[in-house]
C-alpha cells in the first residue's frame, strides 16, 4: 500500500502539469504524480526525480492513498468535460474536508457549478487561475485561487511557496474570493493580455509603416521603452521577437510568420461576460476582433483591390518624433485596457458577491504572469488608497499622465488614418477615454429613437420619472412609472 506522505498531488502530466509538479518538488514538498498514461508518470520521475521527492501512482486509488489529510490534488487536464471526468473519477475516493483544485483555464461558471456540487459532498473545490505559461509553472507563476477560506488555509501556504515573488518579496498569490472568483480574475487577466498584445502590435505596425523603422530598429526602440514607464514582460519579449533573424532565410523573423493570430477562447469569454454584465471593455473587444480579422484570409484576399492612401515617408528626425508620440499613445492605451479590466473585475465581484479586492489582484499580477508590469505597483497603491475607486482614470496620478499624453495620442491616430494603418485598439481606447470625460453623450438621441419605434420610454434631465411620447398621436408626453 502507498504510504500517505505527499503534501500535494498533480494529475495530468502534460507540460504544464509536469512543470507544476516539479515546482512543488523543488520547493521541498513531496508530490504525488499521476497520469492516465502511466508511461508519462514514470518518465517524469525518471527524468526529474533528482529535483525532489515524488510518489508515482499508477491508479487513482494509489494517487489518493499517497496524499496526506486533508488531501490536496490538482487537476491539470483540458477544460470542460475532461475536467468533469477526472472529478467524477476522484471524488468518490475522497473524504470530507479534502480539496480538489482545478488549475486549468476553466470557465468560471463551470467552476461555480463544480464548487457547489462538491461542497454538497463535503469536499472543497478550488478553481485556480495560473499565469506564466510553461516557464512560470516551473519557476514561479502568478496564482489566482478561488474557493472557500478554509480551503485556502490548507492550500495557500503551498501556493505561496511556489508562486512568483514580486520585487518586494511578496508572493504573487492570495485568496481571490469564493467559488469562481479565481477563474474569473484569470479570465480578465487574459482579456487584458489580449489588449496589451494588440496595442503593442499596433505600435510596431505604426513604427514600421509610418516611421519607416526596420524590425531591428523597432526592437531597439522597445528595449529603450522597457527601461521606463512601459517596463513589462510583454514589451521585453517583443524586443526579443523583433530582433530575431530567421535562420533559414536570413530575413527578420517577424516577416516569415503568417499574419493570422490564433486564440484559445479566454479573450472571447472576457468580452462575452462583459456584455452580460454591461461593462464597456471596448479596447479588449477590439483586440479579440483584430485576431478574428487576421484569421479570415478569404475576406482579406477579396479586399486586396480596395483603394487607400499612399504612404508618406518621414524624415529621420520626424520619424523619431513620431516614435515618441507612439510611446505616449501606447502608454495611455495600456492604462485604458487595465482600467477596463479592473472595472469588469469589480462588476463581477458585485454581481456574484465575491468581495474581490482589486488592489490585491494588482499585487498578485506583479510577478510571474504575462501582463506583469512595473505600473501594477501604482495600480495597487491607487486601490489601496481608495478601495472604492470607480475607475483607474479617477486616480489623480493616472489622470494626469493620460491627460499629458492625449495630444500625442490623438496625433498618432490622425497619422494612422491618413496612412490607412488599422489601429482598432488605439482608437477604441481613445474613444473610451473621450466618452468617459464627455459631459453629454449622443445616447439621448438613442433613447429618443428607442421610444419612437418601441415605446421603450426615457428619462428627462429636468424632472424625475420615466416618460413616453405619443409619436403617432399629438406627440404629448405621458409619465409611465
Amino acid at each position: 500500500m502507498t504510504s500517505s506522505t505527499a503534501q500535494i498531488g498533480v494529475t495530468g502530466l502534460a507540460v504544464m502539469g509536469s512543470n507544476l509538479a516539479r515546482n512543488f518538488a523543488r520547493n521541498g514538498f513531496t508530490v504525488a504524480v499521476h497520469n492516465r498514461t502511466t508511461a508519462k508518470t514514470t518518465a517524469l520521475v525518471e527524468e526529474f526525480g533528482h529535483e525532489g521527492s515524488f510518489v508515482a501512482a499508477g491508479s487513482a486509488k494509489e494517487f489518493v492513498d499517497a496524499l496526506e489529510r486533508p488531501r490536496r490534488l490538482i487537476i491539470m487536464v483540458k477544460a470542460g468535460e475532461p475536467t468533469d471526468a477526472v472529478i467524477r473519477e476522484f471524488a468518490p475516493l475522497l473524504e470530507p474536508g479534502d480539496v480538489i483544485i482545478d488549475g486549468g483555464n476553466a470557465h468560471f461558471e463551470d467552476t461555480r457549478r463544480r464548487e457547489k456540487e462538491l461542497r454538497e459532498q463535503g469536499l472543497h473545490f478550488v478553481g485556480v487561475g495560473i499565469s506564466g505559461g510553461e516557464e512560470g509553472a516551473l519557476l514561479g507563476p502568478s496564482i489566482m485561487p478561488g474557493g472557500s477560506e478554509e480551503s485556502y488555509a490548507s492550500l495557500g501556504p503551498l501556493l505561496e511557496k511556489i508562486s512568483a515573488k514580486a520585487s518586494d518579496g511578496t508572493p504573487c498569490t492570495s485568496h481571490v474570493g469564493p467559488d469562481g472568483a479565481g477563474h474569473f480574475v484569470k479570465m480578465v487577466h487574459n482579456g487584458i493580455e489580449y489588449a496589451d498584445m494588440q496595442l503593442i502590435a499596433e505600435a510596431y505596425h505604426l513604427l514600421r509603416e509610418v516611421a519607416g523603422y526596420s524590425p531591428a530598429k523597432i526592437a531597439e526602440t522597445f528595449r529603450a521603452w522597457n527601461k521606463g514607464r512601459l517596463d513589462s514582460y510583454l514589451i521585453e519579449i517583443t524586443a526579443e521577437v523583433l530582433a530575431h533573424t530567421d535562420a533559414a532565410t536570413g530575413r527578420p523573423f517577424v516577416d516569415v510568420v503568417a499574419d493570422a493570430a490564433e486564440q484559445k477562447g479566454t479573450g472571447r469569454w472576457t468580452v462575452q461576460i462583459a456584455l452580460d454584465l454591461g461593462v464597456p471593455v471596448s479596447g479588449i473587444a477590439e483586440a479579440v476582433f483584430a485576431r478574428a480579422v487576421s484569421g479570415h484570409g478569404e475576406l482579406r484576399t477579396a479586399a486586396r483591390g480596395l483603394s487607400g492612401p499612399q504612404a508618406e515617408p518621414l524624415s529621420a528626425e520626424a520619424a523619431d518624433a513620431f516614435a515618441a508620440q507612439v510611446e505616449q499613445a501606447l502608454y495611455a492605451s495600456k492604462i485604458v485596457s487595465y482600467t477596463q479590466g479592473f472595472h469588469q473585475i469589480q462588476a463581477g465581484s458585485e454581481e456574484y458577491g465575491w468581495g474581490v479586492d482589486p488592489g490585491a489582484v494588482a499585487s498578485l499580477w506583479r510577478g510571474g504572469c504575462i501582463i506583469r508590469a512595473a505600473f501594477l505597483d501604482r495600480i495597487r497603491a491607487a486601490y489601496d488608497a481608495r478601495p472604492e475607486l470607480p475607475s483607474l482614470l479617477a486616480d489623480a496620478g493616472f489622470a494626469d499622465e493620460i491627460g499629458a499624453a492625449q495630444h500625442d495620442w490623438r496625433e498618432v491616430l490622425v497619422a494612422a488614418v491618413r496612412q490607412g494603418i488599422p489601429v482598432p485598439a488605439f482608437a477604441a481606447s481613445l474613444a473610451y477615454y473621450d466618452a468617459l470625460r464627455s459631459e453629454r453623450l449622443p445616447a439621448a438621441l438613442t433613447q429618443g429613437q428607442r421610444d419612437f419605434f418601441g415605446a421603450h420610454t426615457y428619462r428627462r434631465t429636468d424632472r424625475e420619472g420615466s416618460y413616453h411620447t405619443l409619436w403617432s398621436g399629438d406627440r404629448s408626453e405621458v409619465r409611465t412609472d
